[in-house]
């Protein structure tokens, strides 16, 4: 059976399990005709066949690499001694953060695959820098949207009982409480939106992107950026997103920003109003006012048509050229706020394939 035949009998079949809360959410949120919608463009309408082909039979020779990409372990108590902001970058999207004397668990992905299979779909060629077992007592996970590369049900599950609380875009409650989260340990939040936790602050801010895990829930739950502040540092999670004005606004209203976590891979021309090519990931963070850019979302998953290596190649040329300070730390390398201009190696060019044709 070929990826495109396996890929369309698995939706297929999981569609018949899609979640949404069936909630009435207002115009205001976002919410039209029982669909979330973005503010500057409507939402990618790629099928399913076309987004498979491009990825599996257009995409590059070095979607992989040919050799395993370094890991190390983190150095929790390294991350525990510094009163600074730090942070690990685990793999793909997953990031966790100490603020505040407090760990913080971006868009948690543990598993082999990003998908609702265990044999089948984008399998993960970077493990994880961190075991769920090692991963220590959270104050909180965070999730950007449901998509499988972000929402991950196993990792979820795993790590409730040593969570104290999550923060989910509207209409992604229902399916926390179906995995056995307190509904009173979830808290939902809209663009705009803030919450506080502690002595820490999370803003749900705007993104221009889509959700679903079926084909019956295309759009039914919103996707979010976030804005995590104290009376010191602000940080700022883009999640998935396309370029849109909204990075402007976010910058102007909870900017400047000490670190930029920002989406750069999986880019498309398919869907290149629902993910950040290189140049608007600069852009990007330039309009959020951002200090400090940390590329994420790459060298973990084969997600489009591009080389492994080609976001963050692509990106080091054009922030050199914008004069923006590039952070590229190897997965599981502890980077805290007193000493985040060190990790600026390119770790990865020793990793390039032996070849001239490379893309």
């Amino acid at each position: 059976m070929t990826p495109k035949s396996l890929w369309l009998l698995l939706i297929a079949l999981h569609s018949l399990t899609g979640c949404s809360d069936n909630k009435s959410y207002t115009a205001e949120q976002g919410f039209d005709n029982g669909r979330f919608t973005n503010d500057e463009v409507a939402t990618n309408d790629v099928g399913l066949l076309d987004a498979i082909y491009s990825i599996y039979v257009e995409g590059s020779p070095f979607s992989v690499p040919n050799e395993d990409l370094p890991v190390v372990h983190p150095a929790l108590d390294k991350m525990e001694q510094q009163a600074a902001p730090s942070f690990v970058k685990i793999g793909h999207s997953t990031i966790l953060l100490r603020l505040s004397g407090h760990y913080w668990l971006f868009d948690p992905v543990f598993s082999e695959r990003a998908s609702p299979s265990n044999f089948i779909g984008p399998k993960r060629f970077t493990p994880p820098a961190m075991q769920l077992e090692d991963i220590p007592k959270l104050k909180a996970i965070i999730i950007s949207h449901n998509h499988f590369d972000h929402l991950d049900e196993a990792s979820i599950k795993t790590l409730i009982s040593r969570t104290e609380h999550f923060y989910v875009p509207l209409g992604v409650k229902s399916l926390m409480s179906k995995w056995g989260i307190k509904d009173e340990a979830i808290t939902e939040l809209g663009w705009w939106s803030e919450n506080t936790l502690g002595e820490v602050s999370l803003a749900a801010v705007p993104s221009q992107h889509f959700s679903g895990r079926s084909l019956t829930d295309k759009n039914t739950t919103l996707w979010v950026s976030w804005v995590l502040f104290n009376d010191t540092h602000r940080i700022y999670f883009s999640g998935d997103s396309g370029y849109f004005s909204g990075f402007r606004q976010i910058g102007d209203q909870y900017g400047p920003f000490d670190i930029t976590l920002m989406e750069n891979g999986a880019y498309n021309t398919l869907w290149q109003t629902m993910h950040l090519f290189p140049k608007e990931t600069v852009q990007a963070h330039i309009d959020l006012r951002g200090k400090y850019l940390v590329p994420i979302h790459n060298a973990t998953f084969n997600l489009s048509t591009h080389a492994w290596f080609d976001p963050l190649e692509k990106i080091d040329a054009i922030a050199s050229e914008r004069n923006v300070t590039l952070i590229t730390p190897r997965f599981g390398d502890v980077v805290t706020m007193d000493d985040i201009e060190r990790f600026q190696e390119r770790w990865w060019r020793d990793y390039l394939p032996k070849s001239n044709n490379q893309q």
